[in-house]
């Protein structure tokens, strides 16, 4: 069965080209504007930190923050887009320095619980049943500074409380090995399917993969998703692409290796990834020395290279890749692939 493939970004992948080493290079884009840019580019969802959808949430009852999301939703009807996910950003709060869910500070477990609580009602209001945690501050600089079975239970805690507010929500899981952590709970997807088996409704949490997060955990993006698949757990992916074993660095799909997107390409498409609903994901980030005006080039080219690979993958002969693998001649093989990719 083939994949059907739409896509989605998230607002922060239009930024105005600021890092920790210098001033920012671009003005910043309003929000609005972001989103007149979703259909020129060809994409029709939208991925939601709960305060990308509701800015001033800190300072509205629940009520309020429904009300104000429910007032997006409509923007993004009359804009021809819907929200995929609304994650809860649990990392530049003061209260989750130390992680939110697996904080030492009963105090800010409660305040991170809360947030993400409202995070749902969010979710709600915009339509998306599709909740993302990323774990990113869930993790010890010093691993004497916390219990890791106290800590995974309490993340476990964590999605049996989301699970248990609201009977229809999914949880998608985004591991990452580090950054800002030393070292995070939830790693790789294996984890993260993992983690559902600690609840009363496992059905109910799977995965999103991003192609850097298993690049930094010295893993095969492909594999991983083929992992997931094989669990019935992908239910959204992040594509981009990462030189070696450095930060997080979002660059353009396939701009380091087109031999590792075809496979993630192949992997979706081969296991039907899309036809129950899921989105693919270009968390992409513009370069910062590029300049206003051609600032929208990363995503316009991640969704080309998504479709070019495509339709790479779709001419190759599977009767001439059986023939192959069953003569185990993979150097043959190996020419076979690269061959087709070079004459695209």
């Amino acid at each position: 069965m083939q994949g059907k493939f739409r896509f989605s970004f998230g607002p922060w992948n239009i930024h105005e080209g600021a890092d920790p080493f210098g001033p920012a290079v671009r003005r910043t884009i309003p929000f609005m504007q972001k989103l007149a840019s979703y259909k020129k580019l060809g994409f029709d969802g939208v991925q939601f930190h709960d305060d990308d959808a509701v800015p001033n949430m800190a300072e509205l009852t629940p009520a309020q923050i429904i009300s104000e999301a429910e007032k997006l939703r409509a923007v993004l009807t009359e804009n021809g887009l819907v929200s995929e996910f609304v994650a809860p950003r649990m990392w530049m709060a003061d209260y989750t320095v130390d992680g939110g869910y697996t904080s030492n500070s009963a105090a800010d477990r409660r305040l991170a619980l809360d947030r993400t609580m409202r995070t749902i009602d969010i979710a709600r209001a915009l339509g998306t049943r599709n909740i993302v945690l990323w774990l990113a501050r869930e993790g010890t600089y010093i691993r004497e500074a916390k219990d890791p079975v106290l800590a995974t239970e309490r993340i476990a805690e964590t999605l049996q409380t989301m699970l248990d507010y609201d009977k229809d929500i999914r949880v998608m899981i985004e591991a990452k090995p580090n950054e800002p952590m030393d070292h995070t709970y939830i790693p790789t997807i294996g984890h993260a399917i993992a983690m559902g088996l600690m609840t009363n409704a496992p059905e109910r949490v799977g995965c999103l993969i991003e192609t850097a997060h298993a690049l930094l955990a010295n893993l095969s993006p492909s594999d991983e998703m083929g992992f997931a698949l094989a669990h019935k757990k992908l239910w959204s992916v992040h594509l981009n692409d990462q030189n070696s074993l450095k930060f997080d660095q979002d660059q353009t799909f396939g701009a380091v290796d087109l031999r590792r997107a075809l496979n993630q390409v192949r992997v979706l498409d081969r296991h039907g990834f899309g036809c129950n609903g899921e989105w693919v994901g270009l968390d992409v980030k513009v370069m910062r020395t590029q300049k206003a005006g051609a600032d929208l080039k990363h995503l316009e080219y991640s969704r080309k290279i998504f479709m070019r690979l495509l339709e790479i993958s779709r001419s190759l002969d599977d009767a001439e890749i059986e023939k192959l693998v069953a003569e185990r001649d993979y150097e043959e093989l190996n020419w076979y692939i690269i061959d087709r990719m070079l004459r695209g």
